[in-house]
């Protein structure tokens, strides 16, 4: 991949081209990164490349030309039409997933603005998509680009040992990466969870599961509930799929210990304390609110309710 960024300051952007993820990846040949200063392409004598606004204000403005001759001349070094990105804060704030739809490009061009900004005219022109990386202003745009050029860096094939190593991070599934601990296994009388030291792989696995749900819900409860969202969705989806559910169905939630879920898998658990109406559809869910059986209330008891198992996911299934 090629990453060009258009810029007033090249020098302080190529300081960071050599250091970290991104200078292994260039240095290895998996990514390719370049710095162009705009005031290159200026036909103004005294390398001028801002003006004054019309309308009034205070503040400069960049002017369209400089910046319109510098990205097309970017462009025509590129095989294939580059996407060109101008960082602003009136852009949508990037996210992983933007990060991972702009990694599978061929080519960037990253547009560093400056002042009041650039002539509006140019962005239109360019067809610029416009990103900011938060709700808050920066001197300029060059910051924001390198931090896009180092997300985008690491999803590069080959400038990480493997998947996992960014696969596993936080936001790159919508959710938070569950807590890390390193030697010693006490410090300061605080101790690393006792699981992490069993040596059992798949209850570590299924713990940092649990603990990445834990701390999404805990830290960022909108990156949570709509986590869980997507979640019931497909569930629904893949449910509605195979089954034949009424159109008019309407399916409430209940949540189940590990142990209850195991015992509703089996087949060995076909009552609940909880209060439904027979024909009601219920989704099962798992203590941290996922979705794991769907069931339909067929009868009201004493302490509770009859229910029958209408859905349960393959993956449920290789489970029993």
């Amino acid at each position: 991949m090629r990453i060009d960024i258009a810029t007033l300051f090249p020098e302080m952007c190529e300081r960071v081209f050599g250091e970290s993820i991104v200078g292994r990846g260039i240095k290895n040949g998996y990514l390719e990164v370049y710095a162009h200063n705009i005031r290159d392409y200026t036909n103004d004598k005294h390398k001028n490349v801002d003006d004054k606004p019309f309308g009034g204000g205070t503040g400069m403005v960049m002017q369209a030309q400089p910046v319109y001759d510098c990205v097309k001349a970017i462009a025509a070094r590129h095989k294939i039409p580059p996407r060109v990105i101008y960082l602003s804060p009136q852009g949508k704030t990037l996210s992983q997933a933007k990060i991972c739809e702009l990694a599978k490009e061929s080519g960037l061009i990253l547009l560093c603005g400056h002042y009041e900004g650039i002539d509006e005219r140019v962005i239109e022109e360019l067809n610029a998509e416009e990103i900011s990386i938060g709700d808050y202003v920066l001197t300029g745009g060059e910051l924001p680009a390198l931090v896009l050029t180092d997300a985008i860096a690491r999803l590069q094939r080959g400038v990480l040992p493997n998947e996992d190593a960014y696969s596993i991070e936080s936001h790159y599934d919508g959710l938070l990466e569950y807590p890390q601990y390193s030697r010693p296994e006490i410090w300061n009388e605080r101790k690393v969870p006792e699981i992490l030291l069993s040596g059992d792989h798949k209850q570590v696995v299924e713990w940092q599961r649990k603990m990445s749900l834990e701390n999404t819900k805990k830290k960022r409860p909108d990156l949570y509930k709509a986590y869980i969202k997507k979640a019931f969705e497909s569930f629904i989806c893949d449910m509605k799929a195979v089954c034949d559910i009424p159109n008019y169905a309407i399916f409430s939630a209940v949540s189940l210990s590990d142990e209850m879920l195991k015992q509703v898998r089996r087949g060995k658990l076909r009552t609940l304390d909880i209060d439904k109406e027979k024909g009601e559809y219920v989704i099962l869910t798992d203590e941290q609110g996922l979705p794991k059986f769907a069931v339909v209330i067929t009868e009201k008891i004493l302490n509770g309710v009859k229910f029958r198992l209408i859905y349960k996911p393959k993956k449920e299934e290789t489970n029993d």
